[in-house]
């Protein structure tokens, strides 16, 4: 069983609410895991589990099917915090916990709510986390085209010439389109990598 999993069959026993937190593009790595060492040095931060959600992608790069991670938010990474404390029926900002993400390089701050963050709802973490998990599972191309679509060679033969989206093969990394040569319609097939969007 997953973080993912757990998240959402224990969530009665979990302390704290996520939070999404928006950090410098392609820093969140790095927010991660300052908040992580922070996590295991300081157990009473009120700071829980921090994640990124990502997803397996593959693409066909000169004949050879390559498969790599991506990420499903980038610039945004989720924690699970008590960012509030019940102080005679009033919720206040717990300032240590808050300091203690706030201070971290490269986060620029919770996402809604400003001064007071507003934490996602047990249905937006369950279908998060439903989509993350189903993500860890399935390899999906990392561009996809549609046929009947128009696109620009981008190398080969017909560098520069553009043609229409009749069939993807995404085991192979291929596509087939067809090209107008000379007033005729004439099927040509590339390799994903030799075509890109208009």
């Amino acid at each position: 069983m997953n973080k993912m999993e757990q998240t959402t069959e224990n969530k009665e026993k979990q302390q704290g609410k996520w939070y999404v937190l928006h950090t410098l593009s392609g820093h969140e790595n790095k927010v991660r895991d300052a908040i992580q060492k922070q996590i295991e040095k300081n157990e009473d931060s009120g700071v829980f589990e921090v994640m990124i959600p990502v997803e397996k992608v593959s693409e066909v790069r000169q004949g050879k099917k390559v498969t790599s991670t991506r990420k499903y938010f980038p610039g945004y990474i989720l924690v699970r915090m008590n960012l509030y404390s019940d102080e005679a029926g009033k919720k206040i900002i717990n300032e240590k916990s808050w300091y203690f993400i706030r201070e971290v390089q490269g986060v620029i701050g919770f996402v809604g709510g400003g001064r007071q963050p507003i934490p996602l709802s047990d249905k937006e973490v369950e279908d998060l986390m439903r989509q993350v998990n189903d993500l860890e599972d399935k390899v999906t191309p990392k561009i996809i085209y549609d046929i009947g679509e128009t696109v620009k060679i981008k190398d080969g033969a017909f560098e520069n010439f553009e043609g229409v989206v009749e069939e993807i093969d995404h085991e192979r990394g291929k596509i087939r389109l067809l090209l107008s040569i000379f007033g005729r319609s004439t099927p040509v097939e590339l390799e994903f990598w030799q075509v890109e969007r208009e």
